[in-house]
């Protein structure tokens, strides 16, 4: 018997164990012709204009027209949050929106140091929207290259959401900084999760948590990623976003357990769905735009991995909830808009130079309309100058008004001086309630938020019935966002 051939198996080197990569995407890439070297000072000079360019760009667009629209009713009430005593703000925390807070005590301490002007209130937002820009830069050339970090933060920059939230006097913009300020220190926790990592990662998920609860769904898209590229920190991710969670947590707790309410929103249904991407981008047209430039950036897989996971795993985790409780809201999900640029940028840094520009130019001139749209007085929605100036320059001695919404009341306290408002007919009503005092008010004013084919208040209470039979519309204004009627009393007329 011929003793069999002898076979030579070769030596395996140790596998890497603490470092999950199923596609592949950190193996060394194929040698390529060398490349002309580069002057050494490009990649600093590249580097910085990640950050700055973006950070110039959004401070700009943000500026501009920023005291043109009236406070929207969202805004007026941080207005009278600013406003008011702090004896009352500690006390209103827990009525309404619990996850709103911190950011009213915040603006309080704002409008304390700097006023309550409607710019004023608003410079906070566009702070954290310029810095939001900057980290998307600096996030993108991190992640990919300081190239596409430009194009990531100038694509932020020019989406008409971006503006439109720069220029709100809403925790929606703070919210979104943190939200890349949590991702931008993810990034090295997840190369080597150590206390000195992971504590800065905690702090900022502490931050995005006060700013806005329903944020923290961020923080599912975190955790995809780890599972799926570094399960060996797992655990101590999940440590670092726990304790970042609590604060947030606690204070979700004892404001619903007092009667406040998570956030405001509805459940989705098929129209709301539909609406969603222009309540996001600003532009319909532009969130098709990204959703298809993001797709040619998920063969990237693990570069494109963090912003994958940030773009798309909390809007089906706000989906679920809201399947709940009434919390879909497509503003919520601002804070994915960064993953969505950065998305975007990356497909565009693929293609030649010039044209990665044009296409940032044919974004930026789709939006350009919304933009314009963004500084007229009716940009936001609500032209509340306009209800206030038809109020003011109307109102008669003696008129009454009705209310059909606190920020309706908040609206005429804005921007109606004192001794002109007209008298607010519910504040003055005996306990019983105001129908038997309609009576003595021959013109009555009726603001309502909203269109409303009928600008009477429906019901069939005693109220309701009185404005029917003794009043008569006499004329109705609609601004946008609004419905406002100035009712007549037939006998008090005739008298």
């Amino acid at each position: 018997m011929m003793d069999a051939d002898t076979m030579v198996l070769p030596r395996l080197e140790p596998a890497e164990v603490d470092v999950e990569d199923p596609w592949g995407e950190d193996r060394p890439p194929r040698r390529r012709r060398a490349a002309p070297p580069r002057p050494a000072t490009a990649t600093p000079r590249w580097r910085l204009a990640a950050w700055l360019v973006p950070a110039l760009l959004m401070g700009a667009l943000g500026l501009v027209g920023a005291g043109a629209p009236g406070l929207r009713t969202e805004e007026l009430a941080t207005w009278r949050v600013a406003t008011s005593s702090w004896r009352d703000v500690w006390a209103g925390l827990t009525v309404g929106e619990v996850t709103l807070a911190p950011y009213h005590l915040l603006m309080r301490g704002w409008a304390e140091l700097f006023g309550a002007a409607d710019l004023t209130l608003r410079v906070p937002s566009l702070l954290a929207m310029v810095a939001a820009a900057a980290l998307v830069g600096a996030l993108a050339g991190r992640i990919f290259a300081p190239g596409t970090g430009v194009l990531a933060g100038a694509l932020f920059a020019v989406l008409p959401a971006s503006t439109r939230y720069a220029q709100e006097a809403q925790p929606y913009a703070l919210a979104l900084f943190a939200a890349v300020l949590a991702t931008w220190f993810l990034l090295p926790a997840l190369d080597r999760p150590s206390l000195r990592r992971l504590a800065p990662y905690a702090g900022a998920v502490v931050l995005l948590g006060l700013c806005h609860a329903v944020a923290l769904l961020l923080l599912v898209g975190h955790g995809w990623v780890v599972l799926a590229f570094r399960r060996g920190m797992a655990g101590r991710w999940l440590a670092a976003a726990v304790l970042g969670a609590l604060p947030a947590a606690a204070l979700l707790w004892f404001g619903v357990r007092d009667g406040g309410h998570l956030a405001s929103g509805a459940r989705p249904d098929l129209a709301a769905l539909a609406a969603a991407p222009r309540e996001l981008f600003g532009v319909a047209a532009l969130g098709a735009v990204l959703l298809g430039l993001a797709l040619f950036s998920l063969p990237l897989r693990y570069a494109a991995s963090v912003c994958t996971a940030w773009a798309l795993v909390p809007p089906l985790g706000l989906l679920l909830l809201a399947q709940a409780a009434p919390v879909w809201s497509p503003r919520s999900l601002l804070f994915t808009l960064p993953a969505w640029a950065t998305l975007g940028a990356a497909a565009l840094s693929r293609m030649r130079a010039r044209w990665a520009v044009a296409g940032l130019v044919a974004i930026a001139l789709a939006g350009a309309p919304a933009h314009a749209a963004l500084r007229t007085p009716d940009g936001h929605g609500q032209d509340t100058r306009r209800v206030a100036a038809i109020l003011d320059g109307l109102r008669q001695r003696g008129d009454g008004v009705l209310y059909g919404d606190p920020g309706a009341r908040t609206l005429v306290a804005r921007y109606v001086p004192g001794d002109r408002r007209p008298t607010d007919v519910l504040a003055a009503a005996p306990p019983h309630g105001c129908a038997g005092c309609l009576g003595e008010v021959r013109r009555l004013w009726v603001i309502h938020p909203g269109e409303r084919t009928d600008p009477l208040p429906p019901g069939d209470g005693p109220t309701e019935r009185m404005l029917r039979t003794a009043y008569h519309v006499a004329q109705v204004w609609r601004p946008a966002g609004f419905t406002v009627a100035l009712l007549v009393n037939e006998r008090g007329a005739s008298a």
